[in-house]
């Protein structure tokens, strides 16, 4: 691990996602995913390494808030999901990587479809192309954590109930996509504190707040398939959401 100040793989996985990726970004969290996923067998490892240069070619423009490459979003999600919740499901777990592909990269996705496909519009053709290249399962589950197109030209506060509402009809009918969410959800809990503005932080926190009830729900029901241990610790990372998003939506301050 080339600038990493001799950081063993055992020490790597004792570390917190967030401080991997505060001392060594990208590079450190591509470490800590390697470490995570060693004792997979090699198909298993191809297949989510395949997801993560897939996600970092799709997202290398994109950056976070301070200038943060986006795909440390990506892979802290993964890890989350492998790692702490204890998943070894490869379909979830490249569904992890690429969660917001066809959200913010449908044409290039799209690109790579069939006319067949593409007569069916570009997110159902960029769907599809994941599929093929991954599985028709890891298809449907980036479907359901990918958000609709909402009209622009409803308000605020219609487009965030339409996003709380099509989250809670799509995360009901997939168990296995509510574990992406959740990873998502509280890596964007933590991820706020840290929104270089105040306008940024407070609108991501009115969108994200009115659904903290719902992710609670959806991480202690139980058809969704995580042990004890993961549901307790998404527990107590949504409850320090919850007063992340009441802090900076406090208008008393």
């Amino acid at each position: 691990m080339e600038g990493m100040n001799g950081i063993t793989t055992r020490q790597l996985l004792t570390m917190k996602i967030h401080i991997v990726d505060s001392n060594w970004s990208t590079e450190g969290l591509r470490a800590m995913l390697a470490a995570v996923i060693a004792s997979f067998d090699d198909a298993e490892r191809e297949a989510i390494l395949r997801a993560e240069r897939l996600a970092s070619r799709l997202h290398a423009k994109d950056v976070r808030s301070g200038g943060r490459p986006y795909v440390n979003h990506l892979l802290r999600v993964a890890i989350r999901v492998a790692h702490y919740y204890h998943v070894r499901d490869i379909d979830v777990l490249t569904a992890a990587l690429l969660h917001d592909a066809v959200e913010d990269h449908p044409d290039e996705l799209a690109d790579l479809a069939t006319d067949a496909e593409r007569a069916e519009g570009q997110t159902a053709a960029a769907l599809a192309v994941l599929g093929r290249a991954f599985s028709p399962r890891m298809g449907r589950l980036v479907s359901a954590v990918t958000n609709p197109d909402i009209d622009k030209a409803l308000t605020l506060a219609e487009r965030q109930e339409l996003y709380r509402l099509h989250v809670v009809e799509s995360l009901d009918r997939e168990p296995w996509a509510r574990v992406i969410k959740l990873s998502d959800f509280t890596d964007n809990g933590v991820g706020i504190m840290w929104t270089l503005t105040h306008d940024k932080a407070k609108r991501l926190a009115a969108k994200y707040a009115p659904l903290v009830p719902q992710m609670l729900d959806f991480a202690q029901r139980s058809d969704t398939p995580l042990d004890f241990e993961a549901k307790s610790r998404i527990l107590g990372q949504l409850r320090n959401a919850e007063k992340n998003f009441a802090a900076i939506l406090d208008e008393g301050e």
